[in-house]
């Protein structure tokens, strides 16, 4: 049986790497959890864009979500921003959606269309 200060004697606590990733542990300047899980979202995509309306949990005011996207986070940012200046109204991505304010279903699934995306309106 080990001793009482080999039970002990472990790291308790240390700067030597600064900030570390809580999932990986490891310093956030080396840590890939970022990269691992936008590779595993554009794997589970089906190559379909799927544009909705959608006004649950938003008080009643709508916003049209564009899902499926195959486009890594950055060039993600760079067609919402593309897509909300030709509608003319704000929006967000959030977790790989884009979500822009008010209801534009035609306006983007011609523009996404022309850009060569298999479009497809998708709720009620």
């Amino acid at each position: 049986m080990a001793s009482l200060r080999d039970q002990l004697g472990g790291l308790v606590y240390s700067t030597e790497h600064g900030k570390t990733c809580p999932t990986c542990r490891e310093a956030l300047d080396t840590c890939r959890c970022d990269e691992v899980g936008e590779q595993a979202r554009l794997a589970a995509l089906d190559g379909v864009v799927r544009i909705r309306r959608e006004t649950s949990g938003r008080k009643g005011k709508g916003v049209t979500t564009v899902s499926g996207i195959p486009l890594p986070s950055d060039e993600l940012k760079t067609l919402a921003k593309s897509l909300k200046k030709r509608c003319g109204t704000g929006g967000a991505v959030k977790e790989g959606i884009i979500e822009i304010q008010g209801d534009h279903r035609d306006t983007l699934r011609q523009e996404l269309s022309a850009l060569g995306y298999q479009v497809k309106l998708a709720g009620g």
